[in-house]
């Protein structure tokens, strides 16, 4: 702000403050202000005010160069050179800081707006010591960028207050937040009313170290799901599966949830039966599994897509080598290209799709390129005839062949695609039925191919395919059943194609399987030394003795009795009608306002 008609007052004494170099002292009447020299922008200047405002302004001043202002604030700050340790700061308050702060970015600020004092905001070194640690694990930064100069030039114009940090600081910093973060899940853990499916992956980086994961999938208290990460450890490719075991359970006791385990999921690295195995031998000596582990070896459904899109490939080499060839022989050249697509104007082909190489590392792009190349199979008929040079053409029986793979390869892109969209959304399983049903019913009618080289290729495919579907059948139908849309009748549906006459036992066998499991949750649900308790201090008798004898049938009323409620609810849910089908809709927020009325449902959710 411009002062027009004052006149610069005369100083007494020398101002010892190098703010004021900054700064011109101006009296108006009986007043005196202090007029920034980059902004003009008048502030008090009265003696009695001192100069801390006007540092402050001067730091965050819009309109002032960057330049080296730490002489600014030499006569103020009179700090240790040792920093504060991390462990002095209370983690509890920084959070309620961090809640109370207002993210300016999305504030807008009026330059010329007087009454917005960004003098105000106030530093806060053990803040921005977090905020800084914070931003290198996010980023996976290295925390030796501390260290480098363009950094701590660049920090020290941003804010001069800011004590820049050793590397060592910066990683016991990270391993601080670590350890609170931890904590955090921990107690998520330990609260959590239903049961976790634990995910362990493998996973290599860029220098050919190699890693385990310990992902936990669960649905927490307001039925939204869930994953967390729980360990992220070094994996040694000579350890034994004896030794894995061992490292998978004594995460889980670290974490305290080996006794909340619904199902487990293996990389397609590991031995599937071994590894499995001796986990699911290891957590019944402790507590007894749901429907004794049958429902806790979980198969991944990607990885069988991709093993079945394996197959597919790998008969198909030798012709998809000619397509590839004779794709390149007509963009040898634009005269080849323009002869090509006249003689398919000439054989009458219908696309606007235009020839191209595959990517070979990239299954979906060599099947693109067979599935276009197929549309033009009247054309290159035509070229064979007409052009000498093309000499790589394939035969009807070769056609026929890509005509046939590429028809089931189609079902397993659009399977594949389906599994992608929900793996990025955290997928429920209820929608995996449906989708593995039709590779299992596509399969079982291949096989019945007359075709030798089809049927026998469907074959060997169904062999893989059957195992992943014993294992994993099962819990697909009982998640499908637990989808309001779907209930017994997806079920009914799919089974009396894959089963034919055997359809009716099987789909009592899955309607008694999840009777079975319903009733597993509803007992174990509730403690029951606590209903003994309670019931125990109903008796009339005075005996403790005759309380004590009668333990037994405390315990048989409660399992009945929780039978009989969890069965009447899933009766209940069964016996209404279907929900409409619909693409926006969420199993778990349906679930979420249904349950008060399906009361024993609550205690399942975490078979979603």
């Amino acid at each position: 702000m411009e002062i027009q008609n004052e006149s610069p007052a005369k100083k007494p004494k020398r101002l010892t403050s190098v703010v004021w170099n900054h700064f011109e002292r101006v009296r108006k009447a009986d007043a005196c202000f202090a007029v920034c020299v980059h902004c003009q922008k008048r502030l008090s200047g009265s003696s009695n005010s001192g100069t801390t405002h006007l540092r402050n302004h001067l730091m965050r001043c819009l309109k002032r160069s960057n330049f080296d202002v730490t002489q600014i604030l030499a006569a103020k700050r009179k700090r240790k050179e040792e920093p504060i340790s991390i462990a002095t700061v209370s983690y509890d308050e920084v959070q309620r800081k961090e809640e109370a702060a207002i993210p300016i970015a999305y504030h807008k600020f009026d330059q010329e707006d007087e009454t917005i004092n960004l003098g105000s905001v106030k530093f806060d070194q053990e803040r921005s010591r977090l905020d800084l640690a914070r931003m290198i694990m996010l980023h996976d930064y290295s925390p030796s960028m501390v260290e480098h100069v363009g950094f701590k030039i660049f920090v020290k114009n941003l804010q001069p207050m800011f004590e820049v940090l050793t590397t060592t600081v910066v990683e016991s910093d990270c391993l601080t937040i670590y350890a609170k973060e931890r904590q955090k899940v921990f107690e998520i853990m330990r609260n959590l009313h239903g049961r976790i499916s634990l995910a362990v992956s493998f996973w290599s980086s860029p220098e050919n170290a190699d890693y385990l994961s310990l992902t936990a999938n669960y649905i927490d208290d307001n039925w939204k799901l869930q994953r967390k990460l729980l360990n992220f450890l070094t994996y040694d490719s000579s350890q034994t599966e004896d030794m894995l075991s061992d490292l998978v359970i004594k995460c889980l006791m670290d974490w305290d949830v080996d006794s909340k385990l619904y199902a487990l999921t293996l990389d397609d690295c590991f031995g599937y039966n071994g590894l499995s195995l001796r986990i699911k031998n290891r957590l019944a000596q402790n507590r007894p599994l749901l429907r004794d582990g049958e429902l806790f070896d979980v198969r991944c459904a990607s990885h069988l897509v991709k093993s079945l899109v394996e197959d597919s490939m790998k008969s198909l080499k030798d012709v998809s080598e000619k397509i590839r060839e004779s794709v390149r022989f007509v963009k040898t050249s634009s005269t080849t290209q323009e002869k090509f697509y006249e003689l398919a104007q000439q054989a009458e082909v219908n696309t606007h799709k235009r020839l191209f190489l595959d990517n070979q590392m990239r299954w979906n792009s060599t099947y693109l390129m067979i599935e276009t190349a197929l549309e033009y199979k009247g054309a290159f008929y035509l070229l064979q005839e007409q052009d000498s040079t093309y000499t790589v053409s394939l035969c009807d029986e070769e056609w026929q062949r890509a005509e046939s793979v590429a028809s089931f390869m189609k079902l397993l892109v659009e399977v594949t695609n389906v599994f992608s969209h929900l793996q990025s959304k955290y997928p429920p399983s209820n929608l995996y039925f449906p989708e593995i049903c039709d590779v299992h019913i596509q399969l079982i009618d291949y096989c019945k191919k007359q075709d030798e080289f089809i049927s026998s290729l469907a074959t060997k495919m169904k062999i893989k395919f059957d195992k992943y579907w014993n294992k994993c059948g099962l819990g697909l139908a009982i998640a499908a059943i637990l989808d309001p849309r779907f209930k017994m009748k997806l079920v009914e549906y799919y089974y009396k194609q894959i089963y034919d006459t055997e359809a009716p036992d099987r789909i009592q066998e899955v309607s008694e399987g999840i009777r079975e499991l319903f009733n597993e949750y509803s007992i174990d649900s509730s403690s029951l030394d606590d209903v003994a308790g309670q019931t125990g201090s109903g008796l009339i008798s005075a005996s403790s003795a005759t309380r004590d004898r009668l333990r037994g049938f405390d315990k048989f009323l409660h399992e009945t009795s929780n039978q009989q409620s969890g069965v009447a609810d899933l009766d209940k849910y069964l016996e209404e009608p279907v929900f409409p089908r619909n693409y926006d809709f969420n199993i778990l927020n349906w679930w979420k306002v249904h349950t008060p009325r399906l009361i024993e449902f609550d205690k399942y959710r975490s078979q979603d």
